[in-house]
């Protein structure tokens, strides 16, 4: 802004405010009049819908997904997108704080005097591109599947074949899941580190007899899978045969 347009902009300014109105008691009076109605809003909400009650709370599920209240919706998701683990941190507290500290330091890095959107084309489109990834990532987080989910894809030549072997390796995938063993073991991007070492290529190093060995007779802490194996040998079999096709291709 050279020194005309400035003085420009202080004389249409000083018009302005001659012929506005004062801050107090105007604006005072019709924010304290909006927060009264949502106040009064809120009180009668809350007396006659009442607080929303969920089921008891189930400490032996397998499927419950936990998340956070919706309108963290969209970080919960953030941490789904950026998976490796030194990147976490990035994801709970750099990405965040980086925006918070962009949001604080506007005035001083915009210091256009157009208000038209229209006229401010990289400020409209940077507010429109957060505005839709924080709808589109909290979206995603409202319909998030289990923390035990495996999202590593089939194997093509499974794919292709279909028929019986696809439809047990989806079951033996689904044993997998529901049996928490992502709780110690990695799955691609999935799971955790440890104890137990990492099932993603558990096929390129153990053959199938193997693998079913090792499930009957484990290594503490892993729990013995046996049981499974005599009381529904069919889900056995499907485990096995899953784990027999991650090759980490």
């Amino acid at each position: 802004m050279n020194k005309q347009e400035k003085e420009s902009y202080l004389r249409e300014y000083a018009l302005m405010k001659q012929e506005g109105k004062p801050f107090f008691p105007y604006a005072v009076a019709k924010d304290g009049a909006m927060a009264a109605v949502v106040m009064l809003s809120i009180i009668l909400m809350s007396l006659f819908l009442g607080a929303e009650l969920g089921p008891k709370a189930d400490p032996t599920t397998t499927t419950y997904t936990p998340r956070p209240e919706w309108y963290f919706f969209f970080l919960f998701e953030l941490l789904k997108v950026i998976k490796p683990a030194e990147l976490v941190q990035l994801a709970t507290i750099g990405v965040p704080t980086i925006c918070m500290i962009l949001l604080f330091l506007l005035p001083f890095y915009d210091r256009s005097p157009e208000r038209r959107p229209e006229r401010r084309p990289i400020a409209t489109t940077a507010g429109i591109f957060t505005i839709c990834a924080m709808g589109y990532l909290t979206y995603l987080g409202a319909h998030a599947g289990p923390p035990t989910q495996i999202d590593m894809e089939t194997p093509p030549a499974l794919v292709a074949q279909g028929g019986e072997k696809l439809e047990q390796f989806e079951a033996g995938k689904q044993v997998v899941t529901q049996s928490g063993c992502a709780a110690c073991h990695k799955f691609g991007e999935n799971g955790n580190d440890g104890p137990g070492p990492d099932l993603t290529d558990i096929a390129a190093r153990l053959p199938e007899q193997a693998i079913a060995r090792t499930l009957i007779n484990p290594t503490a802490p892993m729990p013995s899978f046996q049981n499974l194996q005599e009381e529904e040998p069919e889900k056995f079999d499907a485990m096995v045969m899953y784990l027999s096709q991650l090759k980490g291709e």
